[in-house]
């Protein structure tokens, strides 16, 4: 039966990996990989232990369990995500694009990569690659240029989105466990985060020279037809970028699941979208309401995590992921090879699995704990909240998926929209990409060191 499922899950997981081959959608594959873990899990737990099948604490209590905190990473996501969609159908985020003027190579490659560091911070980064791959179409005409400087955004959105614990759903993932505190992941992965951008662009500041072509479509003003006025797009974008920001702060006061917090701040902005055009006609207010872009909204992502949480669950039920945290300890030996080692991988398979695996596999240590564990101490003390495991699996997670383009959301949308080449990216990105993930790595172990 354990056998089994791990043939289901490396199957499924594979099928995720080849979803572009195959042409069939990854949620589909993390779906039907969640329901045959669980149901060979059950089966087989039914011919050895009936009884503990049937129980209220048996595989339907776990699965229960399991789902309820699956459901809140769910609904902070369906929140965000919403929030965003609606910023970008007022168009709000014209209000940073409006404001880069520059032509040079070099400063318009630093103003892009500052730009996609803060705001996926903010948004997360897959969102924030779509906002900026539309942008540079706006501002770069040769196509090999303008992949230069996405492949600078994919860097960027992914560094920017580790050090905050709305930036990227593996860190949204350790900050609803508790694994992580906002104030924690801010502090200490900051600096990291901003190394892992710096080197590339260094690198990249001595072999640009010149300055760039703009698309002649680009350069009128014309905004006819736009369907809102300047007053609602920055009223609407500071509204959003507002609720966004304010879950944090919503969290530490009341204590109250991440998710409470982005659903508080997406009614705000509900009441005041409606509100703000109650005077329009129904075809005009209908795409500018929030009921109007959850159409917009990626429900195969929310579909697609769903199904592979409930299937690393079905792992964690099932004593898989205890058995490969004791197989990491012995052959890696510390946190931070294990990390790497995690990193490093995220940028051939999804990201998202792996923490949740490791969240599975590895328990969060609690100050009692901590205090009577012994001679594992050491090796505990890693895993508190804001530890040193948790804090460098959300930098690695992050980052490391950059290193390919098909290692993180931010590349894969990037790909998509641009077109970008596999061994075109391998061959002026990836390098760049892995120097920044390791600089940035060793900067988080110096001053964990400290």
């Amino acid at each position: 039966m354990y056998a089994l499922m791990a043939v289901i899950f490396v199957l499924g997981y594979l099928c995720i990996a080849l979803e572009h081959p195959l042409k069939v959608d990854k949620a589909a594959a993390a779906i039907l990989t969640a329901v045959f873990c669980w149901t060979v899990l059950v089966l087989g737990i039914q011919h050895i232990a009936p009884a503990l099948a049937s129980s209220a604490h048996g595989v339907n209590g776990e699965l229960r369990e399991h789902l309820g905190e699956i459901a809140e990473i769910l609904f902070f996501l369906i929140g965000a995500m919403t929030i965003v969609e609606l910023v970008d159908a007022h168009d709000g985020f014209k209000v940073i694009t409006e404001r880069i003027s520059t032509r040079k190579r070099v400063p318009l490659l630093w103003v892009i990569g500052f730009i996609t560091f803060f705001l996926s911070a903010v948004l997360d980064n897959l969102t924030t690659t779509i906002v900026m791959i539309s942008l540079l179409r706006k501002l770069i005409d040769d196509k090999q240029e303008r992949w230069l400087f996405a492949g600078i955004v994919i860097i960027a959105a992914n560094a920017g989105g580790a050090w905050s614990p709305i930036g990227d759903v593996t860190t949204t993932m350790l900050w609803i466990g508790t694994q992580i505190s906002s104030a924690g992941i801010i502090t200490s992965l900051f600096l990291p985060s901003v190394v892992c951008l710096l080197l590339p662009l260094l690198v990249l500041s001595y072999t640009l020279k010149g300055e760039v072509q703009r698309p002649v479509a680009a350069l009128p003003d014309d905004r006819q037809g736009e369907p809102t006025t300047r007053f609602e797009r920055r009223l609407v974008f500071a509204l959003g970028l507002s609720a966004l920001l304010f879950v944090p702060v919503f969290k530490s006061i009341t204590h109250l699941p991440p998710y409470m917090g982005i659903l508080f701040g997406l009614g705000v902005l509900w009441v005041a979208t409606e509100w703000l055009h109650r005077g329009k006609k129904d075809e005009d207010k209908h795409p500018l309401s929030v009921a109007g872009v959850l159409r917009r909204i990626d429900t195969a992502s929310i579909l697609f995590f769903l199904g592979i949480l409930l299937a690393v669950a079905s792992l964690a039920s099932a004593g898989h992921l205890t058995a490969i945290a004791g197989v990491l300890k012995e052959h890696l030996g510390n946190v931070y090879t294990i990390n790497l080692a995690i990193g490093l991988l995220s940028a051939l398979v999804d990201n998202v699995p792996l923490v949740a695996g490791a969240i599975k596999m590895y328990p969060l240590i609690s100050p009692e704990a901590l205090a009577s564990a012994g001679n594992d101490r050491a090796w505990l003390q890693h895993f508190v909240l804001d530890g040193t495991f948790w804090e460098l699996l959300a930098y690695c997670a992050g980052t490391g998926g950059s290193c390919l383009i098909i290692g993180s959301a931010a590349g894969v949308a990037a790909m998509g929209m641009e077109k970008i080449d596999f061994i075109w990216y391998l061959k002026r990105i990836s390098l760049l990409a892995l120097l920044g993930y390791l600089g940035g790595a060793l900067t988080y172990i110096g001053l964990a060191q400290l």
